[in-house]
């Protein structure tokens, strides 16, 4: 089975993180219990000293085809939907994990805006493979959302049309899971500056999409943060 990661910058991580991707890696290898890849056409950090997404600076050793992704610093719905496509043609992954939509909410597109573009992104994928599974991650605001609280409703209100989307567009040849948000999950302690996870907050992501597989397909076994 061939999984994907799909997302903005929690997800790529910057030069010195272990990255969600890597603990999730680590559960597969230890739970997974039959042969597995992660494909994707990028396989590093970001380094924000440089301002570019060129450095594999991880925070341990992680093998190359392991660190592999479609993730971007500043990338959205709107700029995965246009390739993911062409992606999935390329890459064949059978299980899409995604976590998108607060870089969008935050600077490029409106929930309603968003939703579409979530949408386009479903339908792209399945133009490619029409088998794809998916599990999307609702948005987890940021700590912008404590203060501004139209953005905080943006939020609130993209998350519903994302379960929305899922319920309309959940298939049984292409299922779309929507995990849950991460138990506990907080700002203070799961991220390093309100937004982007720490180790702990790594491990929650992590556990969010390995939970959801397990519960709803039996695939891999429930997660343990010392895997």
């Amino acid at each position: 089975m061939r999984f994907m990661f799909v997302g903005d910058s929690m997800t790529i991580g910057r030069a010195g993180d272990y990255t969600w991707r890597y603990r999730m890696w680590q559960h597969l290898g230890a739970s997974f219990g039959g042969p597995y890849e992660i494909v994707g056409p990028r396989t590093w950090l970001y380094d924000t000293e440089v301002d570019t997404p060129r450095s594999y600076a991880y925070a341990a050793p992680f093998p190359a085809d392991a660190r592999r992704h479609l993730a971007g610093w500043g990338e959205g719905w709107l700029h995965m939907a246009p390739v993911i496509r062409e992606t999935v043609t390329d890459q064949r992954p059978d299980v899409l994990l995604v976590s998108l939509g607060l870089i969008d909410l935050g600077f490029y597109t409106d929930s309603g805006q968003t939703a579409l573009n979530v949408r386009r992104f479903i339908a792209e994928s399945r133009a490619a493979n029409p088998q794809v599974r998916m599990v999307l991650l609702p948005v987890i605001p940021n700590v912008r959302a404590r203060a501004d609280a139209p953005f905080a409703a943006e939020c609130d209100r993209f998350n519903e049309l994302l379960a929305k989307a899922v319920a309309d567009l959940d298939t049984a040849a292409s299922p779309i899971l929507l995990a849950s948000r991460p138990e506990r999950y907080d700002l203070d302690t799961d991220t390093y500056d309100g937004t982007h996870p720490s180790a702990s907050g790594e491990h929650k992501l992590a556990a969010a999409y390995a939970q959801a597989m397990h519960q709803a397909w039996g695939l891999g076994a429930r997660y343990e943060a010392a895997a």
